[in-house]
């Protein structure tokens, strides 16, 4: 559209930290601690992005959002129920469909630019 100029978020987080650790009945390996800085929210709550990092670990994950990842450091794996295995690393782009479940695991200090979108029942 003409005129219309993009907006585009920092590259680095500018706002406030979350911390948290993976509760114990998804863990699987290690105790990682996860960080989460949501950069943007809409009025819904349904649609965010921002960045999140995690230390060393492996944990269960069951996705009921759809999310557009870009890894910005490290490395991970994620295996679906299925069994299929995809590692991903600094500057691979994918989108996790909602229903998808598996594991989630850290084989690298990872860091990641995210973008959800949950929709309401």
């Amino acid at each position: 559209m003409p005129g219309l100029k993009p907006l585009m978020l920092a590259a680095a987080p500018s706002v406030a930290v979350e911390e948290y650790y993976i509760d114990q009945e998804k863990l699987i390996s290690g105790n990682p601690k996860q960080s989460l800085w949501v950069e943007y929210q809409d009025k819904s709550a349904q649609f965010f992005a921002g960045i999140w990092a995690s230390e060393i670990g492996e944990w269960r994950v069951s996705y009921t959002e759809e999310e557009y990842c870009c890894i910005l450091e490290g490395e991970s794996v994620i295996t679906s129920a299925e069994g299929e295995v995809f590692t991903v690393k600094e500057k691979d782009e994918f989108v996790i469909p909602a229903g998808f479940s598996g594991t989630w695991k850290v084989v690298e200090a990872t860091k990641k630019r995210f973008i959800v979108y949950e929709k309401t029942s």
